[in-house]
């Protein structure tokens, strides 16, 4: 009898605890022209007079958390910054980008999509996010794609008061796949690099190989052109407002160099290089590609980088209420 006690008191533990969680997130959607992009709110114990961090997730089918259906599990990389983040006091709004899990039906077609498409709907998020005043400060944080989506809205943006990259790349886009290519043979090579340069130029590619299809595929093309148009170290140099640059070195898709060039460009901003933090914000200390998606990329169980968490959260608080 004893036992079965126990087992109930444990349970209805674990049940008040996921509700108090539940409790502190909320649903929050932005309205467009095209249909509504869902988001998720977390807020701290104190909801009055705190800062909100915008969290913009990374590129292809990427969703609020980190997740992607390219990646056979989850790491649920944003879920816990937003967590780590609620519980230093710090509210947070992350959302699937329109044509991206809950937020599907806000495209209206892949042709139609654009880098700055992207780019209008965070600064749409911010006016929204600006209304609401228990809100002191408004900082825009983009990890891998979304760092350079996040620059831009940022730029002349009076609305925002900080920036954060993490792991974002410090060359156009083009630039890197090629660098991502280069292991590839020649052959490959001689079919990639040439469409790449034709999209960089602003060209579409009338004819691509079946093969190639998934990348090049024409309804997708208009908006690599869009993205390989914007360099991250002009958009990085012209923002006024604090920086704060992260990057891990066992990024296996973004370089330590990225962020150099990056902090290059942003003389003011402050970098930091975290060791053994790999590109979803875990810890790693190896640099093999098959070990570590499959050991961590897939593994939600692991947490997230703590010099990282640390570094996000001082960031946030040095900008004051």
């Amino acid at each position: 009898m004893k036992i079965k006690t126990t087992l109930l008191l444990l349970s209805l533990f674990a049940v008040s605890i996921t509700a108090k969680i539940k409790a502190q997130e909320e649903n929050i959607v932005l309205k467009t022209a095209t249909g509504d992009i869902d988001g998720t709110l977390a807020l701290p114990e104190n909801k009055k007079d705190i800062p909100i961090v915008l969290i913009i997730a990374g590129s292809g089918p990427t969703d609020r958390n980190g997740n992607s259906d390219l990646i056979d599990g989850d790491n649920n990389s944003l879920k816990y910054l937003a967590d780590a983040l609620r519980k230093n006091g710090i509210a947070s709004v992350r959302y699937d980008k329109r044509g991206i899990a809950r937020s599907m039906d806000a495209m209206t077609s892949e042709k139609s999509l654009r880098f700055d498409t992207y780019i209008n709907d965070i600064k749409d998020w911010v006016e929204l996010i600006s209304q609401d005043k228990r809100f002191s400060k408004i900082i825009i944080a983009g990890h891998s794609e979304g760092s350079l989506l996040g620059m831009c809205a940022a730029v002349d943006n009076k609305k925002v008061d900080g920036y954060i990259s993490i792991a974002g790349a410090g060359r156009s886009a083009d630039v890197v796949l090629k660098e991502q290519f280069a292991a590839a043979p020649d052959n490959i090579k001689e079919i990639i690099f040439p469409m790449l340069d034709t999209l960089k130029a602003g060209d579409t590619i009338a004819s691509v190989p079946k093969y190639f299809y998934t990348l090049f595929r024409p309804s997708v093309q208009p908006y690599m052109i869009s993205w390989f148009k914007r360099n991250p170290q002009e958009e990085i140099k012209k923002l006024t407002i604090p920086v704060l640059i992260l990057q891990g070195t066992t990024d296996i898709q973004v370089k330590e160099t990225d962020a150099r060039l990056l902090a290059a460009a942003q003389p003011k901003a402050d970098l930091e290089i975290i060791a053994n933090m790999n590109h979803v914000l875990k810890d790693c200390d190896f640099l093999d590609k098959e070990k570590q998606n499959t050991t961590i990329y897939n593994n939600p169980a692991l947490p997230l980088n703590k010099e990282f968490m640390m570094d996000v959260v001082e960031f946030v608080r040095s900008l004051g209420h």
